[in-house]
């Protein structure tokens, strides 16, 4: 149970909070970069800042402040140039680092361009990876984009996938240290879903949960398990501040604001070897519905779509002065207290670098982070053996990850691996692989 004075500390992230200010200085995947195959200019809020992500004529993408600072006019409107954007209602051009670098009519009026060269509208750092678009908000020095080895990957076929969420970033990220939810959000609900009353999952009997550089460790064993079973010598990666690695895909939780978070779901399919050798030419992104629209119910058939109802149904932003924690929530107490901590230290002490940022360039080259099927996608397994595999296998069958998927996407994938999807009946049947 927390006092309500500390839940804001964990849950409000504007500009000037001290959540917000520690995440800012964190690298934020916010879009893909195929949406602005056709498109230009999209509309971005982040952690309660409205901006405008673009792409501009020469390939560079930039992010600024929704308003142009002349009379404050909506950038959504504007227009992409070779080297920047421009405002719609007189012309002023920016840069991609703010700085206002043409405005018409004052140039006529002065030519030395004196009020042009101390105009700069707000913005931040962009940078293209992994088939998606990240933005960095915070001061200097500048981290590194973390190079995940799994963005290295050959011979795959990557996604990623994206929901907006009416509730608060903080209930989704202690998800990501909550192992036992998968018995019952995933595992035994997706049975009871498929019509069956059971026999339900072998349950939970041992947890641990361990801290490293880049976040936390949590290690589960269930019922006919072993203490060889991956899910034990290995476990999953609760990925600090606000990500989670299960060794064959990330999941982001974005703060758009205190009420409003976007799921990132970020998944590397490896191909069966028959298939080799095999060259992804782009990354697709896609948003995935959250509600069945004939029914208005949250859907559920899905991964993702189970945790985002259990999410969203804890309210828009949790109330943890009512909690009840157990044993099985340790994991969530250490997560809080990592927090505190770092925010205590980022407001008392000079020069505090954040947990799990990285600034040099050459440790920052295919970044390895524990998982329980590293071996298998780098190296590959022939289709039978890939299909049987308890993680992968699911995934050779349906993309069960999230709902949604588009044709498209789902015909270039079944091209990928060589063979046509089951659909998600098996999801429902076999449960999730986790």
């Amino acid at each position: 149970m927390l006092t309500e004075e500390k839940n804001e500390r964990l849950t409000k992230v504007g500009p000037g909070t001290e959540m917000g200010e520690y995440l800012r200085r964190y690298w934020h995947p916010i879009a893909g970069e195929s949406e602005f195959t056709e498109n230009a200019i999209k509309p971005i809020r982040i952690m309660g800042e409205d901006l405008v992500l673009y792409k501009d004529l020469s390939g560079n993408y930039g992010v600024v402040d929704r308003h142009c600072p002349h009379r404050s006019a909506d950038m959504l409107y504007g227009y992409v140039e070779d080297n920047g954007i421009r405002c719609s209602y007189h012309g002023w051009r920016f840069d991609e680092t703010g700085q206002c670098i043409e405005q018409p009519f004052e140039q006529v009026c002065d030519p030395s361009a004196r009020m042009c060269k101390r105009i700069k509208i707000k913005s931040y750092r962009v940078k293209a990876k992994a088939g998606m678009l990240w933005i960095y908000m915070g001061p200097e020095p500048v981290p590194e984009l973390p190079d995940w080895d799994l963005f290295n990957y050959k011979n795959g076929f990557a996604q990623a996938v994206f929901a907006e969420l009416p509730c608060n970033w903080f209930q989704c990220q202690e998800n990501s240290i909550d192992p036992v939810h998968f018995e019952w959000t995933h595992n035994n609900w997706s049975i009871r879903q498929s019509g069956s009353n059971g026999p339900y999952v072998p349950t939970h009997l041992k947890l641990e949960f361990d801290e490293f550089e880049y976040g936390f460790t949590y290690r589960r064993l269930r019922g006919e398990e072993d203490e060889n079973n991956p899910m034990w010598t290995v476990g999953r990666v609760t990925l600090w501040p606000n990500g989670f690695y299960l060794g064959h895909h990330f999941e982001w939780r974005v703060p758009v604001d205190d009420e409003n978070t976007l799921s990132v779901l970020w998944i590397f399919s490896r191909v069966p070897t028959e298939q080799e050798p095999y060259q992804q030419e782009k990354i697709p992104s896609w948003y995935g519905p959250i509600r069945d629209p004939r029914t208005g119910r949250w859907i559920t058939s899905h991964v993702a779509n189970q945790d985002f109802v259990v999410w969203v149904g804890q309210g828009t932003i949790t109330d943890r002065t009512r909690e009840n924690l157990g044993q099985s929530d340790r994991g969530i107490v250490m997560l809080r207290r990592r927090f505190f901590d770092e925010l205590d230290k980022l407001k008392n002490t000079p020069d505090f670098v954040p947990k799990a940022l990285i600034f040099d360039k050459d440790i920052n080259k295919d970044v390895v982070l524990p998982s329980a099927c590293r071996d298998e996608l780098i190296n590959g397994l022939p289709r039978k053996e890939l299909g049987e595999h308890p993680l992968l296998g699911p995934y050779l069958k349906d993309f069960f990850g999230q709902a949604g998927q588009p044709e498209d996407v789902r015909l270039d994938y079944e091209a990928a691996v060589g063979q046509k999807m089951e659909g998600a009946k098996f999801f429902a049947v076999h449960g999730s692989g986790k």
